[in-house]
């Protein structure tokens, strides 16, 4: 996607529509009309119901002294700001993976058998492990509602960098007593543990939703393809945590040391964020954009004020000095159906995985292969799920299809209801409700786990990028914040249902 013309476009004619979508569905009237020229620009508010992507090579504004507010836009050298949100993505979403694939360490922990069988789940295990994925997603959804909550609320009183940086510690603070609780012996306390690791799930899930939310609502005043960046990495976080687990599984014949190689590996990648968060405002195409955040937060202010914020090159990205709650109706009045497909989308994914997809067996468990014993879990339910999520998330980086405003985008979001019960009447065990296995043969999960990924990744990821394009500039942040309350909202209540759906199957 090209971000810049070799030639500025002329200044809006009277009574032309401003456009308030920065992307390729920008109407063609207001395509050719995106720059001001300087001696024409009057309004102050001008700026901030501009669209946010600015496609020109420079935008020509100017202060009271004449200087320019925003210079030209320098390129993005090497990707290096396209590749630090991609890291972070994988960040924001490492925690939960690296919760939920660890799933023979679970089996392992909350298990009265302490053999190998037993971490391997050959023997029958307690209600603690059976459910425990479940409870999972509930003790890391509805703590994540009040957090995005929280962030809408402090979008304009709290700078993104101290809301990135103190969750970032507290997530490297919870993994690093999760690592260290590996090679401590709980068969003596198993409900202790338990209780005790869904309040760090907790804990860590509402820091990682303060962190994503922050993070998107920052990309919002970027490119697109900078909000595409960020989500395509939070799949990928999925499939590293994925890839992590399996080596881990073949590596290590105790499933303790396979363990603490892997919350150390989330470990070292949780200080790779931050370290990555910091280096962000040092580099130009950054400061940037965040500079025309900076005046657009500020018009009421001084205008020296901005054009002092280039030089101020160590200062964390995105920090606002208004101190006002954004308003919520111009907001949803722009992203109501936008919202609802994000809900949707994830509501019906979290639903069925892990809690359903990590049950299903394989049809052959007793012949003693390593594949359907050791291996069909993580490869086909975390594996194979995230590969076919990043693929879909990925595709949006060349098409976005359909746009924001079409009524075909909620209605593919709604057939992926589908899904429920196919995934329902596969080799799910333990099963006492629904007796019968109606699809026996290992490829039917394997086929539904890609097309939920892949429509996940897909259909979830076009809504996200479309939210904060929709509204008015000023309002590009907390409308991210919005759609990333709409997706935890999604997950909190399809992790309810999913606690049902294990139960009635």
């Amino acid at each position: 996607m090209s971000l810049v013309s070799p030639e500025p476009l002329p200044h809006p004619m009277a009574g032309q529509p401003r456009a308030s979508v920065n992307s390729s569905y920008i109407t063609p009237p207001v395509h050719s009309t995106l720059m001001a020229d300087q001696d024409e620009m009057e309004d102050p508010d001008q700026l901030d119901r501009a669209p946010l992507l600015l496609k020109q090579p420079h935008m020509g504004l100017s202060g009271a002294n004449g200087g320019p507010l925003i210079s030209r836009c320098p390129g993005d050298s090497y990707c290096l700001v396209y590749m630090i949100f991609f890291l972070l993505g994988i960040g924001s979403l490492l925690p939960w993976n690296f919760f939920i694939t660890a799933k023979h360490y679970w089996i392992y922990k909350l298990s009265n058998n302490k053999t190998a069988s037993a971490a391997h789940g050959e023997e029958q295990r307690p209600d603690l492990s059976v459910y425990f994925e479940s409870y999972l997603a509930i003790a890391s959804t509805l703590p994540s509602v009040l957090c995005l909550l929280l962030n809408y609320l402090l979008v304009n009183r709290l700078s993104p960098a101290v809301r990135i940086l103190s969750s970032l510690v507290i997530i490297l603070a919870v993994f690093i007593v999760t690592t260290v609780m590996v090679k401590v012996n709980t068969s003596g306390c198993l409900e202790e543990f338990f209780f005790g690791t869904l309040a760090s799930v907790a804990l860590v899930s509402g820091a990682s939703n303060l962190f994503s939310g922050s993070v998107f609502g920052i990309s919002g005043h970027f490119p697109m393809r900078i909000s595409q960046a960020l989500i395509s990495g939070q799949a990928m976080g999925g499939t590293l945590s994925a890839v992590a687990s399996i080596v881990d599984l073949a590596a290590a014949e105790d499933v303790t040391d396979s363990a603490l190689a892997y919350f150390l590996t989330a470990d070292v990648f949780i200080l790779l964020c931050i370290f990555m968060y910091l280096l962000l405002p040092k580099l130009a195409y950054s400061r940037h954009y965040m500079l025309a955040l900076e005046c657009s937060s500020r018009r009421d202010a001084l205008p020296e004020t901005c054009s002092d914020a280039d030089s101020q090159e160590g200062a964390p990205v995105g920090t606002e000095s208004s101190t006002s709650i954004p308003p919520l109706k111009p907001i949803l009045q722009k992203t109501w159906l936008l919202g609802f497909c994000v809900f949707y989308v994830f509501f019906i994914s979290i639903m069925v995985f892990p809690a359903v997809s990590s049950g299903i067996q394989s049809v052959n468990r007793d012949s003693g292969s390593p594949w359907t014993n050791t291996y069909f879990t993580p490869l086909t339910s975390f594996f194979l799920y995230n590969v076919a999520d990043f693929c879909g998330r990925q595709t949006t980086a060349w098409l976005q299809v359909p746009g924001p405003t079409s009524r075909i985008l909620p209605v593919l979001v709604i057939s992926r209801t589908v899904l429920v019960p196919l995934f329902m009447m596969c080799n799910f065990q333990p099963r006492d409700q629904i007796p019968i296995v109606f699809f026996r043969h290992d490829m039917f999960p394997i086929l539904f786990i890609s097309l939920l990924g892949l429509t996940n990744g897909y259909l979830g990821t076009l809504p996200m990028i479309y939210g904060p394009k929709v509204v008015p500039r000023d309002l590009a942040e907390p409308a991210g914040v919005v759609m990333s309350f709409f997706l935890t909202l999604g997950l909190a209540v399809g992790s309810a249902f999913s606690v049902l759906i294990v139960h009635i199957i």
